[in-house]
C-alpha cells in the first residue's frame, strides 16, 4: 500500500512539552483520523506537518519524494485548514477568494461561491457579507472549509474541522470528504483531528491515537475493532477479570473495559459480554488507559 506521508524520528521540543519521537505513514486514498485529548499534541503535530511551525527533528516525506513543505509544489498539492484565526477577522468571503486566487494557481472562484452556497455562508460576491470577526464560529469554519475544498490538492489536512459545526453540518462535512477521496479514485487524502468522535466516524477509514506528544495506537479503524472488544459482567466477576482488561470501569451494578478481542473466550466463560466497539468507545478507553498507564 501506498503511503501519501511518512513521518520518521518527528519530534517538536517546547519548554513544557514535547512532541515525539514519532514514526508513522498516511495510508494513501483514506481519510485518517488523528485523535486525542486536549493537549496530546495533535494540532503541534498538524501545525509541524504543515510547515506552520519548524519540527526540532527527524524527517517528512510527502507524495513518496519530497521532503521539503516549503517547496511550491508541494504546498500547491496540499489543503490546510486551521481550527481557528484562519484568515484575517476584518476579511470578508470576498477577500478570501481573492487572497485564494493570488495565492494557489488551483483555486477555482466558481466551486467556492457553490460550497459557500451549500455550507450556508454568504457568497463571495456579496458586498454585504460580514466580515470574519462578525461571524460564529461555525460561520467562519464553513467559510475556511469552502475554501479549502475549492481548491485542487491531493491531501487535505484539517485541524479540528467539525468542533464549531452544529450535527447536521459535520454530517455534510462527512459527505464532502468522502467526495472528495471518491474524486481522486484512491489518489486523495485527508488528514484531520477531532473531538466529535461519533459524529466524524463515517468520515474516518484509519485513525492514529495520541497521548502526552506521543502515538499509542493506530491502524484501519476496522481492523481496530476487530482487535478490541467492549467487555461487559457482573462486578463479582471483576477479580476474574481485570488481568485482562486494558481499561477497567467497576461500580455496584456491573463492571466494563477495554480488552484484546483474542481473549473473548476467557471473558465468556464467567457470563461476562464481549462487544464490538465503535470509534467512540474504542477512543475513550484507549485514551483512558494510556492517562492510567503514563
Amino acid at each position: 500500500m501506498e503511503n501519501i506521508l511518512t513521518a520518521q524520528r518527528l519530534t517538536k521540543e517546547y519548554p513544557k512539552f514535547i512532541l515525539g519521537e514519532l514514526n508513522f505513514e498516511l495510508p494513501k486514498g483514506f481519510a485518517t483520523a488523528l485523535i486525542g485529548a486536549n493537549g496530546a499534541g495533535k494540532t503541534t503535530l498538524i501545525d509541524a506537518l504543515c510547515g506552520v511551525i519548524h519540527k526540532t527533528s527527524g524527517e517528512v516525506t510527502y507524495f513518496g519524494k519530497e521532503t521539503d513543505i516549503d517547496k511550491e509544489t508541494v504546498r500547491e498539492r496540499i489543503g490546510y485548514c486551521a481550527a481557528q484565526g484562519f484568515f484575517p477577522a476584518t476579511w470578508r468571503p470576498r477577500d478570501i477568494a481573492e487572497s485564494m486566487s493570488i495565492a494557489y494557481r488551483k483555486f477555482d472562484r466558481k466551486k467556492f461561491n457553490v460550497l459557500c452556497r451549500e455550507m450556508d455562508v454568504d457568497n463571495e460576491t456579496t458586498k454585504k457579507a460580514r466580515q470574519m470577526y462578525k461571524q460564529s464560529d461555525g460561520n467562519r469554519m464553513r467559510t475556511a472549509l469552502a475554501a479549502v475544498f475549492a481548491r485542487e490538492t491531493d491531501l487535505l489536512i484539517l485541524d479540528e474541522p467539525g468542533s464549531s459545526l452544529d450535527p447536521l453540518m459535520r454530517d455534510r462535512l462527512c459527505d464532502r470528504m468522502r467526495a472528495y477521496l471518491d474524486e481522486g479514485s484512491g489518489e486523495k487524502s485527508i488528514l484531520f483531528s477531532t473531538h466529535n468522535i461519533a459524529d466524524m466516524e463515517n468520515a474516518a477509514d484509519y485513525a492514529i491515537f495520541m497521548d502526552n506528544g506521543k502515538i499509542i495506537e493506530r491502524g484501519f479503524v476496522e481492523d481496530l475493532k476487530d482487535k478490541y472488544v467492549i467487555v461487559r459482567g457482573e462486578p463479582s466477576d471483576y477479580d476474574k477479570a481485570k488481568a485482562l482488561l486494558l481499561s477497567h470501569n467497576v461500580n455496584n451494578t456491573t463492571f466494563s473495559g477495554l480488552a484484546l478481542s483474542a481473549n473473548s473466550r476467557n471473558f465468556e466463560e464467567f457470563g461476562a459480554v464481549c462487544e464490538r466497539p465503535t470509534l467512540q468507545q474504542l477512543s475513550v478507553e484507549l485514551l483512558k488507559r494510556a492517562e492510567e498507564t503514563r
